[in-house]
């Protein structure tokens, strides 16, 4: 291909390649292994490869999308969208030509692989004093000598036999008030919510008893995805789970990415804004039918996001987070109408809490992490680390708590990897290296088997986060790679799955005639940047607290939940501990909203925890810097990692790539 030939760019897998001018997105796709499904064979009737061109300036890819970017709509589009409807903004893959350099996203409904989102409801004994409950009440008829109105009489009735009230009623409920009053014979239940902060307000009535029960959403709202947990709120049952990809994405991988684009490009902002809330409100829609719930019963919503997304989330300009001192519209719990934020599938009345933020970039998912792991009752020094594109990293015991978030990237969800992909099936999920043979072994999401077990037939798609993490540890104790990340070649390493790429290796982990799955040493270094700036964070917080050692780790997330704890300290993600100390709290962002949900005094509990954890802002702190060099090498350029070193072999190669001979070994010369 030509370096004038247009860039094509697919989100959310981050592939990238030029290809000529006249090109079909859907042959694009094709060509770079992109997941874009197409059954009708490209002639515009299935509808399966539509694509939403991202146009503006995309200073993350380093690319300005002109309006003019792809061909003009054409016949088949035009008939397709008369008898079907396209969504707007979309077009076909199959029929679109990329004349220009473009940004293409690929919706989940035209991915072949859809993302698993694997942010799970973890098991967990939360006290039930849920803020919106139901009450059952005998209200007075109306009386002439006693002119009363309905909502009055109501409320006397819930102090006399509830000692509850008065609640507030939203013009929602109010206008429903007397015909519901009239339809039960002025016997009604009614919800109210009543947190732990302001006075009670009216959320539904219900002629008679009402016996339907009441339901919350707890919601994680990330920078990749969105989970959202719904839960009776009479019993605390996880009912369903569910998540789907943010939106997002297509505007930005990480967050720098999408303050950037609110910068370039004037209502940028607003794009973002009503993307997430369209996904989130799809989201509760499907959560709800996949229960079996009236949207009507789900009341009330607990949101936790990162600082960047909650900005958008709540329509605040996000740019004041791109730059120092970094300051929040508001660090305070938000207690608000769902109907404020333009989310629907719930009650009209429903209400919606996001927890606080602890500081410029660690937000209120960090804080739901607090609630749920509770650093600061622990006797051992605990490390919690919530791995995702923006890493927050939480240290502390009863003597204090300390945090601050790092800036990973997407490359451990498998983004910016050249064979990489998100969580689907067919993603190389786990792998083993034979340190003797090099041959490799590995197993997909989709298929228990190992790939050299009888009956292993996966379709084997690319290679995911938690794989790639495995896969360049395991390189790195079968000798393939060295301390630096330098990937030996095939005569250094005995091996002929390595493979020359220009001046660099990479190693083969997979080849059939479809594809070719391998590790390159672009891949190494973007590992190492990822895993160097989590390193450093932690790092920076023994750093302040004076610690060389931890007493604990905890892997929080939803990836973390999937993460190797002997992968990641070969890596050097996390600092030397014994293995067994190493443990996962799954989503535990997403355990901390439904304790929020739950229980209301909780609320109270973490707008004051927040206030006493102290953050450390790893963007202005000179030491940073430092421990990010050091923390380039696997594992580590100068921390001795004693306890690894009892249990892994790190063979202590040294390959040059000019030499083209045998491996050198240190010390020698």
């Amino acid at each position: 291909m030509s370096d004038q030939d247009p860039l094509v760019i697919f989100t959310p897998s981050g592939k990238r390649a030029r290809v000529p001018a006249g090109t079909t997105v859907l042959s694009a796709a094709r060509r770079m292994g992109v997941d874009l499904d197409s059954v009708c064979g490209g002639r515009g009737i299935c509808s399966k490869c539509q694509v939403s061109p991202q146009f503006g300036q995309h200073s993350k890819h380093g690319v300005t999308v002109a309006t003019d970017a792809l061909s003009d709509w054409n016949a088949v589009e035009a008939r397709y969208d008369e008898k079907r409807g396209l969504k707007p903004g979309r077009r076909l893959g199959c029929q679109a030509e990329i004349c220009g350099d473009v940004v293409l996203d690929v919706p989940p409904d035209s991915q072949v692989h859809r993302q698993v989102v694997r942010k799970r409801a973890e098991a967990r004994d939360i006290v039930l004093d849920p803020a919106t409950r139901l009450y059952f009440v005998d209200v007075d008829q109306p009386d002439m000598h006693e002119p009363t109105g309905d909502l009055e009489r109501l409320n006397r009735a819930l102090q006399t036999q509830w000692k509850i009230g008065p609640v507030a009623a939203p013009l929602t409920v109010l206008s429903r008030l007397q015909t519901t009053l009239r339809k039960g014979n002025f016997q009604v239940t009614i919800a109210v919510h009543h947190d732990h902060a302001g006075s009670p307000r009216l959320i539904d009535i219900w002629p008679g008893l009402y016996e339907g029960g009441l339901y919350g959403l707890a919601i994680d709202l990330g920078s990749t995805t969105v989970a959202a947990h719904l839960c009776d709120l009479s019993s605390g049952e996880v009912r369903a789970s569910s998540g789907v990809m943010n939106p997002q994405i297509r505007f930005g991988e990480d967050l720098m990415s999408r303050v950037s684009y609110v910068m370039m490009n004037p209502g940028g902002d607003a794009e973002m804004t009503a993307a997430v809330r369209a996904a989130m409100s799809d989201l509760f829609a499907e959560i709800a039918a996949e229960a079996g719930v009236d949207a009507r019963a789900i009341v009330e919503t607990v949101i936790v996001c990162n600082p960047v997304m909650h900005h958008l989330l709540l329509g605040i300009d996000p740019v004041e987070l791109g730059q120092a001192p970094f300051a929040l519209a508001t660090s305070d719990a938000v207690h608000c109408w769902a109907s404020e934020l333009d989310l629907t599938g719930l009650n009209p009345a429903a209400r919606t809490y996001l927890l606080p933020c602890i500081a410029g970039h660690v937000g209120a998912d960090a804080a739901a992490v607090a609630l749920s792991e509770a650093p600061g009752q622990q006797d051992d020094l605990t490390l919690i680390i919530d791995v995702g594109t923006n890493a927050e990293i939480l240290l502390g015991d009863r003597n204090g708590v300390l945090a601050c978030s790092s800036p990973t990237g997407p490359a451990f969800e498998g983004a910016q990897i050249s064979s990489g992909q998100r969580a689907a099936p067919g993603a190389i999920e786990a792998i083993r290296i034979d340190p003797i043979t090099k041959e490799p072994r590995f197993r997909v999401i989709g298929d228990e088997r190992w790939s050299d077990e009888p009956g292993f037939d996966a379709d084997v798609t690319g290679i995911c986060g938690s794989g790639i993490i495995e896969a360049v540890a395991e390189m790195r104790m079968a000798g393939l790679v060295d301390a630096k990340g330098l990937i030996g070649s095939a005569e250094q390493t005995g091996s002929e799955r390595l493979v020359a790429e220009g001046r660099t290796h990479a190693y083969v982990i997979f080849e059939s005639l479809e594809r070719r799955i391998t590790v390159t040493q672009g891949d190494i270094r973007a590992i190492q940047l990822a895993k160097s700036a989590l390193y450093a964070g932690a790092r920076l917080l023994m750093d302040e607290r004076g610690a060389e050692t931890v007493d604990r780790v905890v892997l929080a997330g939803a990836f973390g939940a999937h993460i190797s704890p002997l992968h990641a300290m070969v890596l050097g993600m996390i600092p030397d501990v014994l293995l067994e100390k190493v443990t996962s709290a799954g989503n535990a962002a997403g355990t901390g909203a439904r304790i929020a949900l739950l229980n209301r005094a909780a609320r109270a509990e973490i707008e004051t925890t927040v206030r006493r954890i102290h953050k450390v802002e790893t963007a202005i702190e000179p030491r940073f810097q430092e421990h990010f060099v050091a923390a380039n090498a696997l594992p580590h350029a100068t921390d001795p990692f004693p306890e690894l070193r009892k249990i892994a072999q790190l063979p202590d190669v040294s390959f040059n790539q000019g030499d083209g001979g045998r491996p050198r070994r240190r010390g020698r010369r």
